[in-house]
């Protein structure tokens, strides 16, 4: 995240950028699930343990909404704007800072 934040978002660093700041939110998530002792290789799953077992229906959501925009860029080369990336920078970074505040409490990082 120190790295990322470094980053200067534009056209060229768009989709990597992207791409990294939903993997960090994908490891908080793991992480998470880890400390529940479940292990998954799924992203997919990750929504499911959110909604089910952690009852955050709208982080769920939110963060299968971020999974989507990854892999059309991962998988289908989707293209992404600058603003957009600046705006789903701040999305991600609130919603980890939620979950590392109610969820990782004392668990260095």
């Amino acid at each position: 995240m120190e790295f990322l934040n470094e980053i200067k978002i534009t056209q060229k660093s768009a989709r990597k950028t992207m791409s990294n700041y939903y993997d960090c939110l994908r490891a908080v998530i793991e992480a998470m699930a880890a400390l529940d002792g479940i292990k998954s290789y799924s992203h997919e799953a990750f929504t499911f343990y959110l909604k089910e077992n952690k009852k955050e229906s709208i982080l769920s959501e939110k963060f299968d909404r971020l999974r989507k925009i990854r892999n059309g860029i991962e998988y289908y080369g989707k293209e992404i704007s600058e603003e957009e990336v600046k705006d789903h920078k701040k999305e991600i970074l609130k919603i980890i800072e939620a979950l590392r505040n109610k969820y990782l409490k004392g668990v260095e990082a």
